[in-house]
């Protein structure tokens, strides 16, 4: 309390955000939430009729763990917390924060949150209808079971991962989580798996059409790299262009795509325990230390003021009804082809400076 809550605290607010990775107000909203929620969260009595932790430690044990990455007792000097309470700590705090905000800062974009992503990356990126960049990455699962070590490994991993695929938009909000596949997998067998277009087969996802070089299409779609197949909702780069408009296009889809592989980097950095091997036993585990991280990390663009679509307005209920046509609109290669020159001839007609090619280059 000295330390960081006190009316004088001895440490700063800007060391406090850099040990925390948040703001104060954040962090103290998140224990008052915690506390309400759950009440393992709330102060007691133990069996020796002494008083438990409060929830500023439990939270502060927490939250350390995730931005370091230590073990869990490296509380036991300063918080003097066992290894024990510590790794508690950690697990209901990751399950309360999923149950608690899981809805708000891990949702699929509603009719308001596509408008404003389209206004946005069309306005950053000159990229109608553009919904995010899609790709995935590895975590290294150090506790990874002997049985398991097979399907949990890659040749070009030295050790068992855990695969996570995630949307990102142009502000590092992640709209798209899906973690827990075997490492083993490439991009397109996680894609299988991943219920990134549930909603639209089931028809709940809501109806966002935009408009380019003046042809309308019915979906937005994603920024990917040459490994993603060639969907209608999907659009890659050229590998080789040669007409100048193409070379300009690859040059913004290769800096738009960059806001995926910017957001990757930022939890890493961010989330100390995302860059060490996980020492979790269990793939729920993981996935529940993950969620948390991705949830904490939306809350702080939210709370910094740099988010797209800070605001969650819910669209009206749709009874789902499983539609067979959404399949095939979505994997149409017609589509996705006309979608790519429609966005090549729009680029070509702006005048954008900074993406002017020469010709002749190579």
């Amino acid at each position: 309390m000295a330390d960081y809550f006190d009316e004088n605290p001895k440490f700063s607010e800007d060391t406090f955000r850099h040990r925390f990775r948040m703001s104060k107000s954040l962090f103290l909203k998140i224990v008052s939430d915690v506390e309400a929620y759950d009440e393992w969260f709330q102060e007691g009595l133990d069996g020796r009729m002494k008083k438990s932790f409060t929830p500023l430690q439990k939270v502060t044990s927490a939250i350390k763990q995730l931005a370091t990455g230590n073990p869990p007792d490296e509380g036991d000097e300063y918080l003097n917390m066992s290894e024990r309470t510590s790794r508690e700590c950690l697990e209901y705090f990751c399950e309360t924060v999923c149950k608690r905000y899981g809805g708000e800062f891990l949702r699929r974009p509603t009719s308001h949150d596509i408008a404003l992503l389209y206004q946005a990356h069309e306005d950053r990126h000159h990229l109608p209808g553009m919904l995010g960049s899609l790709d995935c990455t590895h975590f290294v699962w150090r506790m990874c079971p002997t049985e398991l070590r097979g399907q949990y490994m890659r040749g070009d991993h030295q050790y068992p991962t855990v695969m996570l695929e995630a949307v990102a938009s142009q502000d590092l909000w992640i709209w798209h989580a899906f973690c827990g596949p075997a490492g083993s997998q490439n991009d397109i067998n996680v894609l299988q798996q991943s219920p990134l277009f549930l909603a639209q087969r089931n028809g709940t996802a809501p109806n966002c059409p935009f408009q380019v070089n003046n042809h309308l299409y019915k979906r937005g779609y994603y920024l990917t790299d040459g490994i993603y197949p060639t969907w209608s909702v999907f659009v890659k780069s050229f590998p080789y262009p040669h007409d100048p408009n193409e070379k300009k296009f690859k040059r913004q889809h290769e800096a738009a795509r960059k806001d995926v592989e910017r957001a990757f980097g930022v939890l890493k950095s961010k989330w100390g325990i995302l860059n060490r091997p996980m020492r979790s036993k269990t793939v729920r585990k993981i996935r529940s230390i993950v969620y948390t991280c991705l949830i904490l990390h939306n809350m702080i663009i939210k709370d910094d003021g740099r988010a797209i679509a800070p605001v969650h307005i819910q669209d009206p209920p749709v009874e789902p009804v499983f539609d067979d046509t959404a399949y095939t609109e979505l994997i149409d290669e017609d589509t996705h082809w006309r979608l790519k020159h429609d966005l090549v001839e729009h680029l070509g007609s702006l005048d954008l400076p900074h993406l002017e090619v020469d010709s002749d280059e190579e």
